[in-house]
């Protein structure tokens, strides 16, 4: 096979199944099947002083569920003084990193997600453990207001407690039709619950020196710490780590660092009594590698230099992987219940049978490598397949799914995928030293300093990308394939991603790492295989995830130029569903003892029922005492109102060119449910405007005497029965086409401002040119020509800017601080200008997350 070509950062290549091979690889093996294991981007810093910015030492990096990155640097002044600092940034916009000075006074050690995604715990080698959080729900601004302290005592391994949420995938059953057939709830307990089964937050740490430190987070805002030693007879923790078992115990390993010694164990019980926090442990059996019992390896390999759980759901399973100066050795052991043979004097006296045999708790080596390349990092998968099968028959199966592996890095600058039971290779990537981007490949200088290889690494959620942190402090982010152990076909590939989709639907975690591998002629067949599977849910589990579904969709179609109108689409239905939902929270029914059903739901039932095209008389029927409210309030919502209103227009004047799939808005022509909804809300506006008229949607119509509600809504109506759900569906006549088509002549139709296009990376990574970024440099990006193309999409360079949530315009240099969303990039203004109920009560859906979903970014004034 071909040499790489050293100007690029990387080549993989698979690798037939089998076990990790001896020390060192060739260079460079040629990518065989599309997508196995390449390159999506690097970020560097900017050129900097040599003692400016180095990689902190321990190196640490963390993944979160909402796929946020946190990393750590040291940055050194004048003075030479270390100020240790942590990074955080979005995988869709890597080089806005947000830095923070941590304020710890010694190297950090530790980085901890919590199971939402949204808090950040970070412990060092003074022994402090602090706890951060997003300031104002932002995930560039961070700020840090509780902790604890070991007052001078490293931290070596660090979790959040366990909350009892486990959700398991059942990957042979990803072709069901039920959601709850694919996805099963195991039953796992929290590590401390509250009164009532609530799980109680807090943290676990164990120190150097053998301590294990527990913080539980009151509701009161209250920090109860308490620590314990792990056994009586203390000793040196070099290596840790922390998992947790579905009784509700928590499982210590613990190491001293050399290979004769014993990896011990330990069980750590948590409890609340009287207002103190009590912990108790209990040994567990130990065990000591293989490697050192084998004459041969006895001394080659003297330390231990990782040591981790498979799973911190996973007490059973640990890998452990200790090495020489130059080589490595990894070995997977599992714990397992065995039986106790009893002499058979005893079984003359009283037989054993069946349940009576005694058992004992056993650690069994389930595989082993050959002599590797020193180990540099380990990255362990976070996704709970769950394996009804065998360990052994699933470990020497060629099929590799995602969680099922793990990912090696070495000081060569390659990285294996390796089945996490069997140890067998699955994928190999081979990084060669990078180059400044403007540094040409010739003028680089030879250096016979060690490889650039990563210290530290961390799988997303999903284990369809790796991002890894090298030895310069440069960010690396892989694609992974779904199937690493053959190339896969067209059809089994999309099984793969689809059931992955699914996963992220039902527990809310982000899919960004999912479309790193969704090519341009997948996305029309993965947005209609993800309806029918969603159709396919009962009506109550349809209800919770619908918005999801169209939040899902809308990143998908971003994807594909043939779909990028349907974008607009699906942002236009989250925002109109929520729309409508908060406008009809806001009806009271006028008596206390009403009937079953709320006004909101009668309204819809009337709208539905009464196919009249006179507006009047559908209201006629509505009791509208049950609509009064408050004329501040009214006036208040006018903006959403208009929204509504010139959204009505805007889809009657495009019926007459409903055959252009180009131009927003085409999907809603055939829509009943969504165009039941804007008559519905129609009719309301309708008795709203009667109590004050002002709140009225405006428009400049050419006739003082014609009445624009009625014109709309009588036009509205008869496009919504052709293609309500109640009948058969049927073409717009020609008379309503017809008068679609004198719209613009009647009444001047407004330009709808649409969301903008995301500046994100996703839509514009393509396999094999992976893509580099500078941090806090935002790159210049090739835009999408088909974006240009979309009707409506286009904005002048002076033209106002809009605030996509409260309909207000910022003019087009707004002075008001702004958020966009990571995701969608829909734009809004940080502070609220209207204090009105109502308004808030708008307001308050979006303030922790965008209406898709996505996360919130604080947005300079020049960029809003």
């Amino acid at each position: 096979m071909a040499a790489p070509d050293p100007g690029r950062w990387g080549e993989c290549g698979p690798r037939p199944p089998g076990r990790l091979g001896a020390r060192g690889g060739q260079p460079g093996t040629v990518l065989g099947a599309v997508g196995m294991m390449d390159l999506a981007y690097v970020c560097e810093w900017e050129k900097w002083a040599k003692s400016t910015y180095c990689p902190s030492l321990p190196l640490a990096c963390a993944w979160s569920c909402r796929n946020l990155i946190a990393f750590t640097t040291d940055l050194r002044n004048d003075d030479q003084d270390l100020t240790h600092m942590i990074h955080i940034l979005d995988t869709e916009h890597p080089w806005e990193v947000h830095s923070v000075s941590s304020g710890h006074s010694e190297a950090i050690t530790c980085l901890e997600w919590d199971q939402s995604g949204s808090r950040l715990l970070s412990a060092d080698a003074d022994g402090q453990i602090k706890c951060w959080s997003m300031a104002d729900h932002l995930a560039n601004s961070w700020e840090s207001s509780v902790g604890s302290q070991v007052e001078g005592d490293p931290i070596v391994a660090l979790s959040w407690l366990h909350n009892g949420v486990k959700l398991a995938l059942h990957v042979e059953k990803s072709g069901a039709s039920s959601f709850g057939e694919k996805f099963s709830r195991v039953k796992f307990s929290p590590s401390l619950t509250l009164f009532g089964g609530k799980p109680m937050e807090g943290w676990i740490a164990v120190t150097v020196s053998g301590l294990v430190t527990v913080s539980l987070l009151k509701p009161s805002g209250q920090v109860l710490t308490s620590t314990e030693s792990l056994c009586r007879l203390r000793g040196r923790v070099a290596l840790a780590d922390i998992a947790f078992t579905g009784g509700g115990n928590i499982v210590v390993a613990a190491a001293d660092g050399s290979s004769a010694s014993p990896v011990k164990f330990y069980k750590v019980c948590v409890s609340v009594v009287s207002e103190k926090c009590r912990i108790d442990t209990e040994i567990l059996p130990s065990l000591f590698m293989r490697c050192t019992t084998d004459p041969n390896r006895k001394d080659r390999f003297p330390a231990i230099t990782h040591l981790k759980f498979l799973a911190r759901d996973m007490s059973e399973q640990v890998l452990l992987c200790a090495s020489s100066q130059t080589s490595s050795l990894v070995e997977c052991w599992s714990l397992r219940k065995e039986g106790l043979p009893v002499n058979n004097i005893f079984q003359q006296i009283s037989p054993v049978v069946g349940d009576k045999q005694p058992m004992i708790l056993k650690w069994r080596i389930l595989s082993a490598t050959n002599d590797l390349d020193r180990v540099s990092a380990v990255a362990l998968p976070k996704l709970p397949i769950s394996l009804t099968n065998t360990d052994l028959k699933v470990a020497s199966d060629t099929q590799f799914y995602p969680g099922l592996g793990l990912a090696l890095a070495f000081q060569d600058g390659s990285v294996h995928m390796v089945h996490r039971l069997s140890l067998q290779t699955m994928a190999v990537f081979y990084s060669s030293a990078p180059r400044s981007l403007d540094e040409p490949a010739l003028k680089r200088p030879r250096t016979t300093g060690p490889a650039v290889h990563f210290k530290a690494m961390q799988l997303s959620w999903t284990s369809l990308a790796l991002v890894g942190i090298d030895n310069h402090g440069k960010l690396s982010m892989l694609r992974i394939s779904p199937s690493l152990g053959h190339a896969l076909e067209p059809k089994l590939a999309l099984q793969h991603l689809l059931f992955l989709l699914e996963y992220c639907m039902v527990t809310g975690y982000d899919w960004w790492d999912i479309l790193l591998h969704v090519q341009p002629g997948m996305v029309q067949s993965l947005v209609e295989r993800l309806h029918e599977e969603y159709t396919r849910q009962k009506p109550a589990l349809q209800q919770v995830l619908s918005t999801r579904i169209l939040a899902m969709k809308a990143s998908l179609c971003k994807l594909s130029p043939c779909t990028m109108a349907r974008v607009c689409d699906y942002h236009t239905k989250l925002f109109l569903m929520a729309i409508t939902s908060t406008l009809k929270s806001l009806l009271r029914p006028h008596f206390l003892n009403t009937p079953d059903k709320s006004p909101g739901d009668r309204l819809a039932e009337i709208c539905a029922k009464i196919t009249d095209v006179d507006i009047d008389k559908v209201m006629i029927n509505l009791k509208t005492e049950e609509f009064v409210l408050d004329m501040n309030t009214l006036q208040a919502l006018q903006q959403l109102l208009q929204w509504v209103g010139d959204f009505v227009l805007y889809l009657l004047v495009s019926l007459p060119n409903q055959g252009s799939a180009l131009r927003p808005g085409h999907s809603f022509l055939r829509d009943g449910a969504s165009l039941g909804m804007l008559r519905e809300l129609m009719v309301v506006i309708r008795i709203w405007g009667l109590l004050k008229p002002s709140c009225l949607p405006v428009y400049t119509a050419t006739s003082d005497t014609q009445d624009s509600m009625s014109l709309l809504f009588r036009l509205l109506t008869k496009l919504w029965i052709c293609c309500r759900d109640e009948g058969p569906a049927s073409e717009p006549d020609e008379g309503l086409v017809d008068e679609c088509c004198l719209l613009p002549s009647q009444l001047l139709v407004p330009s709808l401002d649409w969301l903008p296009a995301s500046d994100g990376l996703v839509s514009r990574l393509q396999p094999k040119q992976p893509l580099r970024l500078r941090f806090g440099r935002a790159p210049t990006l090739p835009s999408s020509t088909s974006i240009l193309q979309l009707d409506g999409l286009t904005r002048a360079p002076g033209q106002p800017k809009i605030d996509h949530l409260r309909r207000l315009h910022l003019g087009a240099y707004p002075t008001e601080e702004c958020k966009a969303c990571t995701r969608c990039g829909c734009v809004t203004m940080l502070k609220s200008p209207n204090k009105t109920t109502a308004v808030k009560q708008w307001e308050q859906r979006w303030i922790k997350n965008c209406l898709c979903g996505g996360l919130w970014r604080r947005v300079p004034l020049s960029c809003s």
